[in-house]
């Protein structure tokens, strides 16, 4: 049983800083976090948790409570609207509509359970959410995507053990190369015991399968830095990111320069690789979020040097990613990070 209840609340979230992985300015969540059953995802807070009886908390206008809203929307724009509940309402595609009538890009996060936008503004993506991970079903959509023309990409929830699954996540990456898509990344969730239960009990487990086991009784961190590595690893070698990049990446802003900072600093965290540096990386990330004057700018004027607050790695990354594109330093994170676990880790 679902039970809809309609509210003027709309949730609003500013982050002063991008973080992964979907490295939002301003989220915007029309909806309660528990709209899913048997486990439900939340993919801002990034939490999985059982839902046995389901009252979903549907915002009535959300353009109107935009309009209305004290809050500041800064692109890039995060709209959760993974669910079945976007399939009856529509409140994200409303949420897209207007970040696009006010020139703001955005990342709308839809589900198979939910229905694909009818309308995406040119700078703006979509993240398909690969759960539940059925495959058929995620080809119609993924078929669905590119008959739109719009820029899309696949967001997979790390859930053990259904898609830390070798197999499927191999049909999925060639399904997502096929039929276009632009990235293909892992969402890392915290479960709790609640979700692990409902998780048990749909997939047939008991107290004798090792799955079980692995479930409730092993620390499945490594297991899910490791398929977050292996899948950035299928990403790269199929020609996709293996993040999520904000709209209008390809602009050397202050946000993405943050976010490149960020992303580096994370893996060479979940990597236990150079910690000290990442820390420095991660500090110089918010100090370029922070700064009041463009990135590019300053560059034109005197070396990023005179910027006191950011340690030398990061000018250097910056200075290159500025001038060329890329830096030679990200790049050697990024290949270190890209382990396929079938490989040995």
């Amino acid at each position: 049983m679902i039970l809809y209840r309609k509210t003027p609340q709309l949730r609003i979230k500013r982050a002063a800083v991008p973080e992964p992985p979907f490295w939002f300015a301003s989220a915007i969540v029309p909806y309660s976090a528990r709209r899913g059953a048997p486990v439900a995802l939340d993919y801002l807070d990034r939490r999985a948790a059982a839902a046995d009886r389901l009252e979903v908390v549907v915002c009535s206008t959300v353009r109107d409570e935009l309009e209305r809203s004290r809050v500041r929307l800064d692109e890039p724009v995060f709209i959760d609207a993974a669910g079945h509940v976007e399939f009856v309402f529509r409140r994200g595609e409303e949420a897209l509509d207007f970040c696009g009538s006010e020139g703001l890009a955005a990342l709308e996060l839809v589900s198979p359970a939910g229905v694909l936008p009818s309308r995406v503004p040119p700078d703006s993506t979509v993240a398909i959410a690969a759960w539940p991970l059925e495959v058929e079903e995620l080809e119609r959509w993924f078929s669905a995507a590119r008959e739109q023309r719009i820029r899309w990409g696949v967001a997979i929830p790390i859930l053990y053990p259904v898609t830390t699954d070798l197999t499927s996540l191999s049909k999925l990456v060639e399904l997502a190369e096929e039929y276009g898509a632009s990235f293909f990344a892992a969402v890392p969730l915290d479960v709790d015991a609640t979700a692990k239960q409902a998780l048990a009990q749909s997939l047939g487990l008991d107290s004798s399968d090792d799955s079980y086991t692995m479930l409730f009784h092993a620390d499945l961190e490594p297991i899910q830095i490791a398929t977050e590595r292996h899948i950035a690893a299928l990403a790269a070698s199929s020609g996709m990111d293996d993040f999520i990049p904000p709209p209008r990446w390809k602009q050397k802003s202050n946000w993405n320069a943050a976010v490149l900072l960020t992303l580096t600093a994370s893996r060479m965290l979940a990597m236990e690789h150079e910690t000290e540096l990442a820390g420095l990386l991660a500090r110089s990330a918010r100090a370029v979020a922070g700064l009041e004057k463009p990135i590019e700018r300053i560059v034109e004027a005197a070396p990023l040097s005179i910027v006191q607050s950011l340690d030398d790695a990061s000018v250097d990354i910056l200075t290159d990613w500025l001038g060329k594109d890329h830096s030679s330093f990200v790049d050697r994170i990024n290949l270190q990070w890209r382990l396929r676990r079938d490989a040995g880790m």
